[in-house]
């Protein structure tokens, strides 16, 4: 029996609820094509990735949530969940930068242990306008979901980061 990655990784009980995945979603950092719960170094995810949703209604809308639920630390994280990257109002059968950047693209910088970075895709039940919160610290994936009626997650993909080394250390 194979266990889902989204469980072992507490993915699903620290940010969403159990969902089932109804769309394809590809998260592409580059050339390299994010796995759940693959480590990918803060260099390669400076940049926007290019994110492919699956689909077949190019009238049905989704919205894209980024958080790092590990913020500031993974032993301590009061800042969960932080908030990387929000767009909404995605056609299917296309990338992210088709929607409407409502937080922009802020790249992973983790200090402290292995981060989990969590892509959260939604279909938008309803042509309800979708707002910015007022901060990125403490944001709330479950509560948010909540207050714009999105429902659950169709899809979700998420990957581990951590400092790189080589950086900082002792001076003499």
């Amino acid at each position: 029996m194979q266990r889902d990655s989204l469980v072992v990784g507490r993915v699903v009980g620290d940010v969403v609820d159990p969902f089932t995945r109804i769309v394809p979603l590809r998260v592409i950092y580059n050339s390299r094509e994010v796995t759940n719960g693959c480590l990918m170094k803060p260099s390669a995810v400076a940049e926007q990735p290019r994110v492919e949703i699956g689909g077949t209604d190019l009238r049905t809308l989704y919205t894209l949530i980024m958080v790092d639920p590990d913020a500031p630390s993974p032993s301590e994280p009061t800042l969960r969940e932080y908030l990387h990257w929000l767009v909404t109002d995605i056609p299917a059968t296309t990338d992210a930068t088709s929607g409407q950047e409502i937080v922009c693209y802020e790249s992973p910088r983790p200090q402290l242990g292995i981060h989990r970075y969590v892509f959260v895709l939604f279909q938008q039940i309803s042509q309800q306008m979708i707002y910015a919160p007022g901060w990125r610290q403490n944001f709330n994936t479950r509560d948010f979901a909540e207050l714009y009626n999105l429902g659950l997650p169709v899809v979700i993909v998420y990957f581990n980061c951590q400092r790189e080394s080589g950086t900082g250390g002792r001076r003499i």
